[in-house]
């Protein structure tokens, strides 16, 4: 009893009680233990040194806030979908933990605007802000346990921010969705993707190209592999995505090896 007293008289005249009504006004919640919620805002180029030597930043909470994300969307979608197969439910809960809906997410929230951060044009700004919404998830599961967070992802965040209806109609995971053709087609596909020269650890950089059949047909560049193998997956799918149309592009191709080959000999 003595520390939820405690607890109440910081928030409402402490030094933080500014910083608690920022959390209740972005989150519906009241902290318990406000350090958490500081260091889930904290951008890696802003990190704080601690006397140890080691330094401080949203990184670790980012990473334990993604498991616990995974977990609860794949509990609601289990849930809300118990007719559907294995494949379906992988595919709507990627697209929910997506980095394009995570940042969208953030953005109406208003996370953008309490980020502390430091840049001086060698530290990537994308995803900034969700990645912090997942930090600040990890906040929640270790100050309120995972019951708490779980409430929390699916009230506050998925029912009101996330249309499950639109995110089954939208397709964003063409990788997949080529790899599925290319299984149909009995087509070999590899994606050969590599870091570029210009790479940095603040900046990285991707490059991606997609052979099927021993062919090159696509590429694509992103910040990070997936972004990368995703780009040049969408542009092969707006040749093949339709089945007729794929196969008939991909036998005009091999024809036109056949003619190439018989003319000209070996490829190299």
């Amino acid at each position: 009893m003595f520390d939820a007293i405690k607890r109440g008289f910081h928030r409402l005249f402490g030094r933080d009680k500014e910083f608690y009504a920022t959390i209740h006004s972005m989150l519906g919640l009241t902290p318990d233990n406000i350090d958490l919620y500081k260091l889930a805002l904290i951008h890696r180029s802003a990190s704080v040194s601690l006397p140890d030597g080691n330094t401080a930043n949203n990184e670790r909470l980012e990473f334990l806030g993604d498991a616990v994300l995974e977990a609860i969307v794949s509990d609601y979608l289990f849930i809300e979908y118990p007719e559907q197969t294995e494949g379906f439910l992988t595919q709507m809960r990627s697209r929910i933990v997506s980095r394009a809906t995570m940042d969208d997410i953030a953005s109406r929230i208003g996370i953008d605007r309490h980020i502390v951060a430091r840049f001086s044009g060698t530290y990537s700004h994308k995803h900034l802000s969700g990645n912090a919404l997942e930090a600040l998830i990890g906040a929640i599961y270790l100050d309120k346990g995972y019951d708490f967070a779980n409430r929390f992802v699916i009230n506050n965040l998925l029912r009101r921010y996330v249309d499950l209806s639109d995110i089954t109609n939208t397709e964003t995971d063409f990788k997949s969705r080529l790899i599925e053709w290319c299984q149909k087609s009995k087509r070999s596909i590899h994606f050969n993707t590599t870091a570029d020269a210009e790479s940095t650890v603040q900046q990285p950089k991707f490059l991606s190209k997609i052979i099927i059949d021993g062919i090159e047909l696509g590429h694509g560049c992103g910040s990070s592999k997936k972004e990368a193998e995703q780009k040049a997956a969408w542009a092969v799918t707006q040749i093949v995505s339709n089945d007729e149309v794929g196969d008939y592009f991909m036998d005009t191709v091999d024809m036109s090896l056949e003619k190439y080959k018989a003319v000209h000999g070996k490829i190299n």
